[in-house]
């Protein structure tokens, strides 16, 4: 089979990533073999690439969302079959720890993102893949591969943020910052779908006009400095915002707390602009502001995206979706955060 593999760590993806015929895995009894027919790239293949700030198993195949086609099953399956249209849940768990049965399997303590952190030789960007029979859920038969691929750790993300983690109410005001993200193209939309006011921001005015067709109700541009200002004036009547629903880090910590309305909440998942920021800690205490992480999120989190898709109420942006051939284009692209939208290709697709 074709699979994108590197096998050194380049801040360049064009240097190491090549095509290669490698042979199609051999599943253990508890797996399914799975034909991929569209796979979405992530931020934490950059990561992968880069050897940083983990160093993934070599050789590596990136790839931690995709949607396809079960050709093979375990002889330990039970609730999967030859031919059953399936998406993948990419979170990693032991299954049996005391985390794990109390529905946190994201926290497990033996956790991998998968496609990420496993390996050698084992992620999403292939023709075939395998995957434990717990990590693959069902598609219904209106939600194509392509949507299914894109949504399922960016849209699983949200939802464990604000549904999971913030426990967003209606007619909460909500910040999405970076709108048009992967994460934070699905959290306006499941902001709307809870009924939330919701206030986007993006880096320019293509970007913000995306975030207002998703859904949003007012968006700022966080390129200018002033734009945490424009938020507080709009929330001026309310005291603030409800959640802040935050992955973009150093840059604009300090100001997202200080947008929070008494009793306010962040969840953050991410840091993309750095991890040392600062707080004035006069915010946290006197305004009883929740602070949150939040990583991944359960496979029932995942079904309920997968739900929502099937009725038409969450629906990704996809940017592009390139040929196999050219996937370490996708990788540089990314890099450069300019595209609107995931980033797809098919590895059936030469």
């Amino acid at each position: 089979m074709k699979a994108a593999v590197f096998r050194e760590y380049d801040k360049d993806p064009t240097k190491v990533i090549k095509i290669e015929d490698i042979d199609v895995p051999k599943i253990k009894p508890n797996e399914v073999l799975i034909k991929v027919e569209s796979s979405a790239y992530n931020y934490n293949d950059l990561w992968a690439i880069w050897g940083e700030p983990v160093k993934t198993p070599l050789p590596h195949i990136s790839g931690s969302d995709v949607a396809g086609t079960v050709v093979e099953a375990g002889d330990d399956v039970t609730k999967f079959k030859v031919g059953d249209r399936v998406v993948s849940h990419s979170n990693l768990s032991c299954r049996v720890c005391e985390l794990c049965t109390s529905g946190r399997e994201y926290d497990c303590k033996d956790r991998l993102v998968w496609g990420f952190q496993t390996g050698p030789l084992w992620g999403g960007f292939a023709q075939y893949t395998h995957l434990p029979e717990v990590n693959v859920a069902k598609l219904p038969e209106n939600v194509s591969f392509d949507d299914a691929s894109a949504m399922s750790m960016v849209g699983m993300t949200a939802w464990h943020m604000l549904v999971g983690r913030a426990k967003i109410k209606p007619g909460q005001t909500v910040l999405i910052m970076g709108g048009t993200s992967g994460v934070g193209m699905v959290g306006i939309q499941i902001a709307k779908l809870y009924n939330c006011n919701v206030i986007a921001t993006a880096g320019n005015q293509q970007k913000m006009d995306t975030c207002l067709k998703l859904g949003a109700d007012n968006v700022v541009n966080h390129r200018e400095p002033d734009w945490y200002k424009k938020v507080r004036s709009m929330t001026k009547v309310e005291g603030g915002v409800d959640v802040v629903f935050e992955h973009v880090g150093k840059n604009v910590f300090p100001q997202e707390v200080s947008l929070l309305k008494m009793g306010g909440t962040l969840v953050a998942t991410g840091a993309t602009t750095g991890y040392d920021s600062t707080i004035d800690l006069r915010y946290l205490f006197f305004k009883g502001t929740n602070l949150l992480g939040s990583t991944q999120g359960t496979k029932a989190e995942l079904e309920q995206v997968i739900h929502w898709t099937s009725k038409g109420k969450l629906k990704p942006l996809i940017y592009t979706t390139l040929p196999f051939s050219s996937m370490a284009e996708g990788h540089v692209m990314m890099a450069g955060a300019e595209q609107i939208g995931k980033i797809m290709t098919s590895p059936q697709k030469l």
